[in-house]
């Protein structure tokens, strides 16, 4: 991943590696796009010879695809970028904003990770925790928790 750049990113500053948090975080546009066909359904099957119907149907199914698309459009822009620096979470709160928080590696006094229960476990994601000096940064629902802990140990000893 050395080949990867970034704005923001430093002279000698080497990209490890790049996560995101599970892809069910992005489940209320799923959610989303299952009410509103739900929604375009029923008139269907109440007035079932009414061409507008289907129109209807076929507008909130559009616009359930537009919601899904918007969730998972969060989703994908939300990452975190691990250097031999630094941490760089960026968080895409909505189409024009975002957030970007840097934290050096420097200031990491340690780092845990958890898997919080059942549902967790069978979809593979979890809780990493990295502790700090003057906070904690937690980073809920991320894929594959403890080979995430292990990179990031890997990075903070220098490998």
């Amino acid at each position: 991943m050395a080949n990867l750049v970034f704005d923001g990113q430093r002279e000698g500053e080497d990209v490890k590696f790049i996560f995101r948090r599970h892809i069910l975080t992005a489940k209320k546009g799923l959610f989303f796009l299952v009410a509103m066909i739900a929604i375009g359904v029923a008139p269907m099957l109440i007035w079932t010879d009414n061409i507008n119907m289907f129109w209807f149907f076929v507008g909130m199914t559009i616009v359930g695809a537009v919601g899904f698309l918007y969730a998972y459009m969060l989703w994908y822009f939300s990452l975190y970028i691990v250097t031999n620096e630094r941490i760089r979470q960026i968080s895409q709160k909505g189409i024009f904003k975002k957030t970007v928080v840097d934290l050096g590696l420097d200031k990491i006094q340690g780092i845990s990770y958890g898997v919080p229960g059942l549902i967790a476990g069978i979809f593979g994601y979890g809780t990493i925790l990295i502790e700090t000096g003057v906070g904690d940064l937690v980073i809920s629902q991320v894929s594959h928790p403890s080979k995430i802990h292990d990179k990031l140990q890997n990075v903070m000893k220098g490998e």
